[in-house]
């Protein structure tokens, strides 16, 4: 039987933190998508991104607008308030995290890994035990690891598992897609493994192994308590 240690007041505090900025978002998310579905009806629609939510919260703030009639005006007055609110309430849970973050020395030590900001940095230390065997435990246990379906002495890889923490996961594929998208902007010529296997490979592909990647060299720095071992290009 294998047994995990409980979680400590800082770190259950921390979870918390996160699971509520995280259902927050979600239901930003939620109104956001409520504002464009209703305006729609009216034939109302903006482009994807803050700039379209900014051009509907307009709309409907413009009384002179005849497109909305006044119940839906009311409606959605009402559904802007709180997307306003939620923005509000996120931007407090994000300076918080931050300041959580600039008092934990793990966490800053975990910052220094590429595509690892105080967000996934304050997760890691909130939510991973500490006994796992191996960094690739670690990452088995996030759900970055392939399926197996190998027999006969042939090894046949899947997709990942998508097993274990899902939140934890998602930060670590939008971190190493951060990387990725750096490095095509500012060259690759300081990461040669990532170089490598964007020559071969989709894009979405290479961003789960670098996750993958970014997974097992967290959980070193974890378990060892060394700092980031910056690639030599990159070395003052």
């Amino acid at each position: 039987m294998r047994f995990v240690p409980t979680k400590t007041p800082e770190q259950q505090s921390g979870l918390v933190l996160h699971r509520t900025r995280h259902l927050l978002i979600r239901q930003q998310t939620s109104v956001i998508n409520a504002i464009r579905a209703h305006l729609a009806e009216f034939g109302i629609v903006a482009p994807v991104g803050r700039k379209g939510v900014e051009d509907l919260l307009r709309v409907i703030a413009d009384a002179s607008d005849k497109r909305v009639p006044e119940i839906v005006r009311g409606c959605l007055a009402a559904l802007g308030s709180q997307l306003l609110g939620l923005k509000k309430q996120i931007l407090d849970f994000d300076r918080t995290i931050l300041a959580w973050h600039r008092s934990n020395p793990t966490s800053k030590r975990l910052n220094c890994i590429p595509g690892v900001g105080p967000l996934l940095a304050t997760a890691l230390v909130a939510s991973v035990p500490k006994t796992f065997r191996s960094g690739r435990n670690f990452s088995a246990w996030i759900g970055l690891v392939p399926k197996q379906h190998s027999s006969g002495g042939r090894d046949r890889l899947g997709r990942i598992s998508k097993q274990g923490d899902r939140y934890l996961r998602s930060l670590f594929v939008a971190g190493a897609l951060a990387v990725i998208r750096y490095a095509k902007i500012h060259g690759t010529k300081h990461r040669p493994w990532v170089a490598a296997l964007l020559a071969r490979r989709p894009t979405k592909v290479a961003a789960i192994a670098l996750a993958n990647k970014l997974a097992r060299m967290a959980w070193a720095m974890m378990s060892t308590g060394a700092p980031y071992n910056y690639p030599a290009g990159l070395r003052v």
